[in-house]
């Protein structure tokens, strides 16, 4: 087991990396190589996939997202 931070929510959260969904992310940027900050997709960029990491995200928010429902960051209120 190992424990990190979900790449969307930030919690948090303990796993196993052979069975936690992953996602691929830009160090330089913290976005998926080819996204853009407006959300557009562009091909991504050799040297953004080479510097990207694989980051856990939690099932609460794979479970979210697979609804179709809002999931990341929450402000309290």
């Amino acid at each position: 087991m190992e424990r990190g931070r979900c790449y969307a929510c930030r919690r948090e959260f303990d796993y196993d990396p052979a069975d936690v969904t992953m996602f691929l992310v830009d160090r330089a940027t913290g976005l998926p190589p080819g996204i853009t900050v407006a959300g557009t997709l562009r091909p991504a960029t050799p040297e953004a996939v080479a510097r990207s990491v694989d980051l856990p995200v939690c099932p609460d928010c794979v479970d979210k997202a697979e609804r179709g429902l809002p999931f990341g960051p929450t402000t309290g209120g």
